[in-house]
């Protein structure tokens, strides 16, 4: 789908191209290396993928999660969903303050891309995943520890898929109903890679406002992102 979107089939007139949220424009690249590079980053998928096995085998969730009675929780989806994003904040202003040289280490190699593009969602490094990813993942569970497994997936779907949607190179559609609902956008989360010391939220960015560190990206327009991303 993104695929299509990125090309302009969901577009019409004559610039076919969906908006970038950057005004100096998208970053180039081939959509196959992009997908290949995001698939295979050891400390995203692997990562992720050795966490979730290693604590579902050995136990380490709380007993609900490993029912399979009843449908999927909705009220415990958001419930996670806002628990985790909370600790994610938390998490990424520390990795941000505790000093240069813990920076330099844990969260500055994903900073490196000031224009991020979708792929870019899990390239970091593995203290980064570790710290702002896995950390808050295994709090929340505990915290939310009376889901059953199609609240657990349902949350965890929810969750990578928004994370990775938010290093969008292009303004979606409903970016605008999003920012009014204070859900995190591509826009919001383009300001944090541009200018790094705001939006530190990823899903919502209520902890942004109550901290204080929360800026539109038309803040900055047209200088560094068009206007409407």
């Amino acid at each position: 789908i993104f695929y299509m979107y990125k090309n302009g089939i969901f577009h019409r007139g004559t610039n076919n191209k969906p908006k970038s949220i950057q005004s100096k424009g998208e970053r180039p690249y081939l959509f196959s290396e992009g997908l290949r590079t995001h698939l295979s980053q050891p400390e995203g998928f692997v990562l992720l993928s050795l966490y979730l096995a290693l604590t579902w085998m050995l136990d380490l969730m709380p007993k609900a999660y490993y029912s399979f009675e009843g449908s999927i929780q909705w009220s415990k989806v958001f419930l996670c969903l806002t628990t985790q994003d909370g600790l994610q904040y938390v998490m990424h202003r520390l990795e941000h303050s505790i000093s240069p040289a813990f920076y330099q280490k844990s969260h500055k190699p994903h900073h490196k891309f000031t224009n991020p593009r979708l792929f870019d969602a899990f390239n970091g490094s593995m203290m980064d995943t570790i710290l702002m990813i896995l950390t808050p993942l295994y709090l929340t569970a505990h915290l939310v520890r009376d889901c059953n497994v199609w609240t657990y997936m349902a949350f965890g779907s929810i969750y990578a898929n928004w994370l990775v949607l938010i290093h969008s190179e292009y303004v979606f559609p409903w970016d605008g109903c999003f920012r009014k609902l204070g859900l995190g956008t591509p826009g919001d989360h383009h300001v944090h890679h541009k200018v790094f010391k705001y939006n530190y939220g990823h899903l919502f960015m209520w902890f942004d406002y109550i901290g204080g560190t929360y800026r539109d990206p038309q803040n900055f327009a047209p200088k560094l992102f068009n206007y409407g991303s």
